[in-house]
């Protein structure tokens, strides 16, 4: 099972970015837990200074910005 993490505070983004992850997950047959990292101490244990930022499995592949479903699913794929 894949881990993947929204990091971002709970913006209109990041919500969205977490909607992309699970259609993309679901779209690849991909069996996902999805949780929303929303505490800035957090996120920042990340790295990461620009949100939203996905996360899979412990990896950043992207930041401040929400990729779509299809850029989503080729990061899953990897």
């Amino acid at each position: 099972m894949r881990k993947i993490q929204i990091l971002g505070t709970g913006c209109a983004k990041c919500e969205k970015l977490a909607k992309h992850a699970q259609e993309a997950a679901d779209n690849l047959g991909i069996e996902c837990e999805i949780e929303k990292v929303t505490e800035l101490n957090d996120i920042m244990r990340f790295g990461v200074m620009t949100t939203p930022a996905l996360v899979v499995d412990g990896k950043v592949v992207v930041t401040g910005k929400v990729p779509a479903v299809k850029d989503v699913e080729n990061l899953l794929k990897k």
